[in-house]
């Protein structure tokens, strides 16, 4: 498939949720007239963080500014055929609201809770502190010895189906003129301080008005083309779904062990997830499963913490990759100040898909305006891995 025109305003690299978040944005902004194009190099998504997300949404965070860009998460799902201009066809998307609960082991984690609970309250969330006491009520399945008080909030957290989002966002902007190819791009190059064009496998060069990384686990590969370091690397992390001898009588929340293992309600079935114990970088195509951790790690953690479950069925599993930001596991955002037209969408940490509403608008106020106008972004900057000063976020799953 080959692109339509020779250059173009803007071209967004990688057409996971990013670039189909950022694309469709841009056609919302006013006064933006531009040509869009999009490159995905595997438009089956098969591998693709989009893909193999746990597709979640929380507010249960500890730094304001990613409070605030899951506030309007919540509010562009429950909103989403509004934001989309009405139409009848695009689906009303759920979120089920079943919420976090942090479970902290430790006085001084208790406290960070705690401190993070009058955070979200102030900001609009519905985030409560729970005494062991509290928890023991709600969910009388979990054994508390080991546990001091936990957060938890019963609205506009949990699951929601990010699947149709991220096809609304290509249905839609491809409606209002984006265009999406299939190609794989190899190169960038600059003339000074601005890049001004793609080169794709085939060795088709495409001019650019801005280019936006937003090729996930390969960003940091696309932007040494450009002779720039971003610390984003692919990291596993494993997903495992469970049937249960014994059901719960409830709705389990998406519980955060102090291990370090989560795990939650999915339809009929449970799903767990998180890191394996050696967290090491991998190849962007290895999504090799250790199958001994479901065993060792993941079954005699839940099996603790909900004595319920120690009869249990492992019905699938899958490996999926983090873009996993080394500085400080958050967003990088926006331009570069070597190359100051290649606008950066990367190192989610986990946090990218809850995170696409409100980032996609931003990058796509800054692409128009040159300025973040809806909601300040600016603590992502990217300038940050230059200055090495790091973005505080305690809530880090």
């Amino acid at each position: 498939m080959t692109a339509q025109h020779p250059t173009y305003d803007v071209v967004i690299v990688g057409g996971g949720i990013y670039g189909a978040s950022i694309a469709w944005w841009l056609t919302q902004m006013p006064g933006f007239k531009g040509r869009i194009l999009v490159i995905e190099r595997d438009p089956t998504y098969e591998t693709a963080a989009t893909s193999l997300t746990n597709s979640c949404i929380r507010q249960q965070f500890s730094n304001e500014t990613n409070i605030r860009i899951s506030r309007f998460g919540a509010e562009f799902i429950r909103n989403f055929r509004d934001f989309m201009g009405g139409d009848p066809e695009v689906p009303a998307l759920a979120l089920q609201s079943y919420g976090y609960l942090y479970l902290a082991d430790t006085a001084a984690f208790a406290q960070t809770l705690r401190a993070s609970q009058k955070t979200q309250e102030k900001l609009g969330a519905a985030t409560k502190f729970m005494t062991r006491t509290d928890i023991a009520h709600a969910y009388p399945f979990f054994y508390l010895d080991d546990i001091l008080g936990a957060n938890h909030n019963l609205i506009d957290e949990g699951y929601f189906d990010g699947g149709t989002m991220f096809d609304w966002f290509r249905r839609m902007g491809k409606r209002n003129g984006v265009e999406y190819i299939a190609a794989e791009a190899t190169g960038l190059q600059r003339a000074g301080t601005r890049i001004d064009s793609v080169t794709l496998a085939d060795g088709t060069r495409i001019g650019a008005g801005v280019v936006v990384n937003a090729a996930g686990t390969r960003a940091a590969q696309l932007a040494r083309h450009a002779g720039i370091h971003i610390p984003v690397e692919p990291r596993r992390r494993y997903t495992y779904i469970f049937d249960a001898a014994h059901p719960l009588d409830r709705d389990l929340p998406l519980t955060i062990d102090p291990s370090g293992v989560h795990f939650r309600t999915d339809g009929r079935y449970y799903l767990a997830g998180g890191p394996p114990d050696e967290d090491p970088p991998v190849a962007v195509d290895d999504f090799a499963a250790d199958h001994a951790l479901w065993e060792e790690k993941f079954w005699p953690v839940i099996a603790t913490r909900i004595p319920q479950f120690e009869r249990i069925k492992l019905v699938n599993m899958w490996v999926g990759h983090y873009d996993y930001n080394t500085l400080d596991q958050n967003a990088l955002l926006g331009p570069h100040p070597d190359a100051t037209n290649l606008v950066f969408a990367n190192g989610f940490s986990g946090h990218g898909l809850q995170q696409a509403p409100a980032l996609g608008r931003g990058l796509a106020e800054w692409i128009t305006y040159g300025t973040y106008r809806s909601l300040d972004l600016t603590p992502f900057s990217v300038e940050r891995v230059i200055s090495g000063e790091r973005f505080l976020e305690k809530a880090v799953i």
